[in-house]
């Protein structure tokens, strides 16, 4: 039998837990992996008419054989605020402006450079897995205050414990898949 207390807590982490792994899946996207890719203009931000503006906001932006994106601005007055951009938040990739579109050509990655991005996933999933057992902890603690003001009984804390348990167990493996496949990715070639 869970408690309505109980609930409450289930909802707070389930939300905290969900929020984790969204950030994780957005840090993720933005790691190049020698495909072309438009999740790594996600955080170049261009000044569009005194508002930064995400690039994806004032242009369309498609995948031309696998390694060249091509950006078409709606306005071709943003071609050179893009292209500078670009340049500016140094992003690994220098932008082709020909008048009309700007193309992003994703070079091959070397071994050396795999390596390093799979140490990054690696670190970014460690952080993600700190994040959830803090989450674990939060709300162990809370049932605990709960169990302690005699608000539920023990074999109900018990059961909210396990249950904490097992959702963030759930939430730790998935952020171990969700590693392994960025990590495949990476060293595909």
């Amino acid at each position: 039998m869970i408690d309505e207390n109980y609930e409450v807590i289930k909802m707070d982490m389930d939300e905290r837990i969900e929020k984790t792994l969204s950030v994780l899946k957005e840090n993720y996207a933005v790691i190049r992996a020698g495909r072309a890719n438009p999740h790594v203009l996600d955080k170049v931000l261009v000044d569009y008419y005194g508002t930064k503006t995400p690039i994806n906001q004032v242009a369309n932006m498609s995948v031309a054989d696998g390694t060249c994106l091509i950006i078409s601005p709606w306005d071709s007055s943003m071609l050179k605020v893009i292209e500078k951009q670009i340049l500016a938040d140094n992003i690994g990739l220098t932008p082709i402006n020909d008048g009309k579109i700007i193309r992003l050509v994703f070079p091959a990655l070397t071994e050396e450079r795999r390596k390093e991005l799979v140490k990054e996933v690696k670190k970014l999933s460690e952080e993600s897995k700190v994040a959830i057992r803090n989450i674990r902890r939060d709300e162990m603690e809370e049932v605990k205050k709960l169990k302690n003001d005699k608000v539920v009984s023990e074999d109900v804390a018990a059961d909210c414990q396990d249950d904490i348990e097992k959702t963030i167990t759930k939430a730790i493996d998935n952020i171990v898949k969700l590693e392994e496949e960025k990590q495949k990715e990476i060293m595909t070639i």
